[in-house]
């Protein structure tokens, strides 16, 4: 497999959608397609970063939000001891292991395939060897791309591929629009980093969150610009990447922002339905 950024034709979609890394807050990419699909819009091609990955992959597999949404349920993958898991590996990469993760992307996308999947999926990784963002969106080896997308550095054990080290998608573009604006004629991105009002810090935990969020907010900012439609959710004004527990909140927001949207922009609805 090649790092590449599109073998498709020209505007051969519809509608795509970009779903932005951002830990937790990336349950509400799920709420957002709920929106979307109670509308008539069906996105038939995806890119993601983080998080963002782990939901696009599911989507792209063929799953509606609401099928998405009660698996994350039924799997607990919202509890903390459901996502990480101690790393037991003589020469540790990161803090924990992602092999919870790798079970649930076992046992609902069994295939492992970018090949395999019901529609064109483009995951962002960062490849420490090279300095350099990578998009993928064929071959095998589909999970691990979507774990290499999801490692966020130290805390989650980098990942090795063909001689090269990967780590979270979001250090360098958290917000993948690139490898697919140009293989649809409308754009949607759910941004679930967006910039945010900034209140005075109380702890040191803000401080250090804050600068995160504006490096990621500044990688994300040229595919945000590509976008035809760009909803930020804005969960992250309450919960932090790290409020899985605050699932069905988080997963509120998107889908009240989307809704917000597209009853305020009826005409864009339009272009975006699915026409029988």
């Amino acid at each position: 497999m090649t790092a590449i950024l599109s073998n498709l034709s020209a505007q051969e979609h519809e509608v795509g959608i970009v779903l932005s890394g951002g830990g937790a807050l990336g349950y509400a990419h799920i709420g957002a397609l709920q929106a979307l699909e109670e509308y008539g819009i069906f996105p038939t091609i995806v890119s993601g970063a983080s998080m963002g990955s782990i939901i696009g992959a599911f989507y792209a597999h063929g799953y509606s939000p609401k099928q998405i949404r009660e698996f994350v349920k039924f799997e607990k993958f919202y509890k903390p001891a459901k996502i990480v898991a101690p790393l037991v590996e003589k020469n540790k990469l990161g803090l924990f292991s992602q092999k919870n993760i790798l079970k649930i992307l076992d046992k609902y996308i069994p295939h492992d395939s970018f090949d395999s999947l019901r529609m064109p999926f483009f995951v962002s990784v960062t490849n420490l060897s090279t300095s350099k963002s990578e998009y993928f969106n064929s071959g095998d080896s589909l999970h691990c791309y979507v774990l290499a997308s999801a490692a966020i550095p130290t805390i989650f054990n980098a990942v090795k591929i063909n001689g090269d080290t990967y780590v979270d998608g979001g250090v360098l573009n958290n917000f993948p629009a690139q490898p697919i604006r140009n293989q649809c004629k409308y754009l949607i991105g759910i941004d679930v980093k967006a910039d945010c009002e900034f209140s005075k810090a109380k702890r040191i935990k803000d401080i250090f969150m804050r600068s995160l969020n504006v490096i990621i907010i500044q990688n994300s900012a040229e595919g945000r610009a590509m976008c035809d439609v760009l909803i930020s959710p804005q969960a992250n004004q309450k919960y932090y990447e790290f409020d899985f527990a605050a699932f069905d909140e988080i997963y509120q927001y998107g889908y009240d922002a989307t809704k917000k949207y597209l009853d305020e922009n009826p005409e864009m609805v339009e272009k975006l339905r699915v026409k029988n």
